[in-house]
């Protein structure tokens, strides 16, 4: 089944994207929880004059998203975590941890922006990617250490 997605979704896509899904998916949560619409000919026909009247709204959003990528390129955290005598972390470094640090440094980035592949456990050195953009993201190095 072809929908049109109205907000972006982890995995799936970005806001007017039109994607395939399985009809369970798009019909039992996507259609109800306003999430997306079926993508009939009268819903695209919306769809590309809604783009061609946005696109000058879109490519400042996408240089203002460019702009921040630029001042977080190069951008180095240190987060303190309670860590045991092995040198394992009590709980995880979270994307709220590495928000509220970017936030300590001048930057405010939502946290749901913010991804880490693999749980972080350990002391040592890590990457984040913030996607702040669906065409911009930048990899943020941090370090966790013992406090």
């Amino acid at each position: 089944m072809k929908i049109i997605l109205k907000e972006d979704i982890t995995n799936l896509g970005y806001k007017d994207d039109v994607v395939e899904v399985k009809n369970g998916y798009g019909r039992n949560y996507l259609i109800p929880q306003g999430k997306a619409v079926i993508a009939s000919e009268s819903a695209l026909k919306v769809l590309a004059e809604n783009q061609r009247q946005r696109a000058h709204k879109l490519a400042k959003i996408k240089a203002d998203a460019e702009a921040v990528a630029k001042t977080l390129e190069g951008v180095a955290l240190t987060i303190g975590a309670k860590v045991s005598s092995t040198g394992t972390i009590f709980g995880s470094v979270t994307p709220i941890q590495i928000a509220d640090a970017l936030a300590k440094e001048g930057h405010e980035i939502d946290r749901k922006l913010i991804s880490i592949k693999g749980a972080v456990k350990e002391v040592g050195k890590y990457e984040a990617v913030v996607k702040l953009h669906k065409e911009v993201q930048v990899t943020i190095t941090f370090e966790v250490v013992a406090e």
